[in-house]
């Protein structure tokens, strides 16, 4: 607790004072004006409490000897030295405003206040800017930014979405000059390696996959599967001028214009729809707390941005596309005959389309539409200009929420048809197929 204060101590010898600058602070204009403060001098905000963040302090063995030994009976509501120079210093808020415009002669005249209070400009809030979506002074008149949200600190690549005075961190940080080999522009050597991993190393289990996909399928992939499904569309508008789309409702039941029969709908399970869904959004949430976790926090906003959807989709798509296939499974060992019958030339259409891969129109519908409103739901305030925090916050639910809308019932939708699927394909073998949603 008392680290910053023997610190300031060990200076007695070399200067005159010292200025103390929290680490989540950012200096944007000169600061000299604060070495002619005397004495002690802080910023005063949390309800007529001194702030410890920014701090001008006359290094002085007596005020050192009476801290320690007031430190056992002065309380401390903070539990560090915060709190405890509130209890020391009783009568800060009290003090005058430092004004660094005095002459230097007037200051010579007069005795040495023991505390001044110094003005936001040395000291300006985040929080306080976030509530208000502004600063409380001049903002071409700041000195100091304090970046005092509690987590949300600037060197985390996700605070940068949230916080707008974060740029201005960020801005200094890319102007930093390489003091080690690879630091430059406030880069870390082992976060650029790992970060170059961590990008690859996805795209390498795909090209794995579609490699393995196509050995086994003997060179068809989804394109040929896209290919019958066109077909098979443009013949059911050609014989009857509508296009017959599966729905689903809250109650895992399947539409009469379903393409599959009567006979299988009635072996969907009623409980299918809601395992459904609670399988979809367990499977988001674990993918993105495991991309947020693997993620370096100090890398840059984009970087780390890129990251996270790159292994949020990767694993949220094999982890629910695993949970389809099981479903699909479960579907063909159902017992009992399912009756199929179909009309010529929908049976034509559908020849040669159990054999191509089962990467369906529908499939991709669902997944690229999850996809885009995982995107679109935290970029909602960066497209409308919002810098103010609970807007920001407001926005990014209201997406949240569409986007639960749709999960909820895609994840429906796409486990009733692996089901209906696997019920259709019992006395057929299908091939493998490079998607994992299909």
């Amino acid at each position: 607790m008392f680290l910053l204060v023997d610190c300031i101590v060990s200076h007695l010898e070399f200067a005159f004072v010292v200025v103390y600058l929290d680490a989540d602070t950012i200096v944007v204009k000169s600061i000299e004006d604060l070495f002619k403060c005397q004495k002690f001098c802080a910023n005063l905000k949390h309800s007529e409490r001194l702030n410890s963040g920014v701090m001008v302090v006359e290094p002085s063995e007596a005020v050192f000897n009476d801290m320690m030994s007031k430190v056992s009976t002065l309380p401390s509501y903070t539990g560090g030295d915060q709190g405890f120079l509130n209890s020391y210093y009783s009568d800060f808020p009290n003090a005058h405003v430092f004004d660094p415009n005095i002459p230097e002669e007037v200051l010579k005249s007069r005795p040495a206040p023991e505390m001044e209070r110094l003005s936001t400009l040395y000291n300006a809030d985040v929080g306080l800017y976030m509530l208000a979506s502004k600063w409380m002074v001049d903002e071409s008149e700041l000195r100091v930014i304090h970046y005092t949200l509690g987590p949300l600190k600037p060197w985390d690549w996700w605070t940068s979405w949230l916080l707008k005075p974060v740029d201005v961190w960020q801005n200094v940080r890319e102007q930093l000059k390489e003091s080690l080999p690879g630091t430059g522009g406030g880069k870390n050597p082992n976060d650029e390696l790992l970060v170059k991993f961590l990008f690859l190393l996805p795209f390498c289990a795909l090209l794995f996959c579609f490699y393995r996909s196509f050995v086994q399928t003997g060179g068809s992939v989804c394109r040929t599967s896209l290919c019958n499904q066109i077909r098979h569309f443009y013949h059911i508008i050609r014989s009857s001028g509508t296009v017959a789309y599966t729905s689903v409702s809250s109650s895992s039941t399947i539409n009469a214009n379903s393409q599959f029969p009567n006979s299988a709908q009635n072996k969907v399970p009623a409980y299918l729809g809601a395992i459904s869904v609670f399988v979809c959004f367990m499977a988001a949430v674990v993918s993105l707390g495991i991309s947020i976790s693997i993620v370096p926090r100090q890398v840059m906003p984009w970087t780390g941005l890129l990251l996270m959807y790159e292994w949020t989709f990767s694993i949220f798509f094999l982890s629910f596309g695993a949970f389809l296939h099981l479903i699909y499974l479960w579907g063909k060992r159902e017992p009992g005959p399912v009756s199929s019958r179909m009309d010529p030339i929908d049976s034509d259409s559908r020849k040669g389309y159990r054999q191509a891969s089962s990467c369906d129109i529908v499939t991709w519908y669902y997944g690229l539409g999850m996809a885009f409103l995982a995107i679109a739901a935290p970029s909602l305030p960066c497209i409308f200009g919002i810098t103010a925090l609970f807007m920001r916050l407001g926005l990014m639910v209201v997406g949240g929420l569409i986007l639960a809308a749709f999960m909820t019932y895609a994840s429906e939708h796409l486990a009733i048809r692996s089901f209906l699927k696997g019920l259709e394909d019992r006395n057929t073998t299908r091939s493998r197929s490079a998607c994992f949603l299909c």
